[in-house]
């Protein structure tokens, strides 16, 4: 596989706070009753030993991935014996392994790694773990589970599940309901997950069909012209699915453009600006579908309790947990006023 572009990063979005996040392996129901802040810290925010993490993540041009980015740095700033050494960022597999080669030369406590490509970067995970730096993944998980001591990350399946089961309750009652789907790259994993999980939620709903369905490449380009072509090729329809808020600005701007108001749109991310749009009401975008960027906040809190020996805040066991799937939270006019303190540029 060649070297993703920005866009093969993407996964697209924010749960209430980084201790609901590491509750959220626990259970389905998102925590909503506190607000969406990033200012808490889930791991023993008393001072302890020096840690130095190094943090290899994504080249920050995309709203998600600057928050992945921005969501690492302010976190690390909470602790006051936490030094942060992190890369430039680069979406180039080979120039990321040796970033992280650089990192591992420094002899850094714990490495915190969004990969380009996760299975080309195995290699240089492993090389991690047998020098003694444990290593927690972020996001785009290694090939082999010895190449990291955590994985903490979104669930992509669930965003289209739970898009499917928001869109199937508003229209459940509707004979001949059709829905429509603009999807991220097709040659991307997640974005197969993404439309599994939709698929999967609509087999509830008999009365819905999906009539048509899009790929566009998570900008607002490739969303306002693919959007622009479904807009063509669909006369009416009651719903959309759009897998990621910034391509979501290009398909509001299709939509808006061909005057067209007669179904609701989820998108999925959670864009500050998908975020204002759902407040404001005054648009076809009712929801989004959550793929929170505060993963990477709650990175730095696993890789600090690594370097200290410490468990998870919360949590009984000695060790922080080998896994934590994020939830992929509803965000609508009834919520957004606390997820909005989360919501990404």
């Amino acid at each position: 596989m060649p070297a993703p572009s920005r866009r093969g990063l993407l996964f697209g979005t924010a749960a209430v706070s980084a201790g609901a996040l590491l509750t959220a392996c626990t259970s389905n129901e998102p925590r909503a009753k506190e607000p969406a802040a990033n200012n808490a810290p889930a791991a023993d925010d008393k001072p302890g030993t020096p840690v130095t993490i190094g943090f290899a993540g994504p080249q920050a041009d995309h709203g998600w991935l600057n928050a992945i980015n921005q969501n690492a740095k302010e976190r690390a700033k909470k602790y006051s014996e936490v030094t942060l050494e992190i890369t430039e960022g680069s979406n180039d597999t080979a120039a990321q392994i040796g970033q992280i080669q650089t990192l591992i030369n420094k002899k850094v406590d714990v490495l915190v790694i969004l990969p380009a490509d996760g299975k080309a970067l195995t290699q240089v995970g492993l090389q991690a773990m047998k020098a003694g730096i444990p290593v927690v993944n972020l996001d785009r998980v290694f090939a082999s589970p010895q190449a990291y001591r955590c994985w903490i990350g979104g669930d992509n399946y669930g965003m289209g599940l739970n898009a499917g089961r928001f869109i199937g309750e508003r229209l459940k009652d509707k004979p001949g309901a059709k829905v429509v789907e603009l999807a991220g790259l097709d040659s991307l994993e997640l974005t197969k997950q993404r439309t599994q999980g939709f698929d999967d939620a609509l087999k509830n709903y008999p009365n819905i069909t999906k009539v048509a369905r899009q790929a566009a490449e998570f900008t607002v380009e490739s969303g306002q012209a693919k959007m622009a072509q479904l807009l063509q090729a669909q006369s009416q329809f009651d719903a959309l699915w759009n897998h990621d808020d910034d391509q979501g600005v290009g398909a509001l701007r299709a939509i808006a453009q061909a005057g067209r108001k007669e179904f609701l749109m989820v998108g999925g991310a959670g864009a500050k600006s998908a975020m204002d749009a759902i407040k404001a009401d005054n648009s076809v975008l009712k929801a989004t579908v959550l793929y929170p960027p505060t993963m990477a906040a709650s990175a730095i809190d696993l890789a600090r309790a690594l370097a200290q020996k410490k468990g998870v805040r919360g949590l009984s066991e000695l060790e922080i947990p080998a896994s934590i799937t994020l939830y992929s939270a509803v965000v609508t006019k009834d919520n957004v006023d606390e997820y909005l303190p989360t919501g990404f540029s």
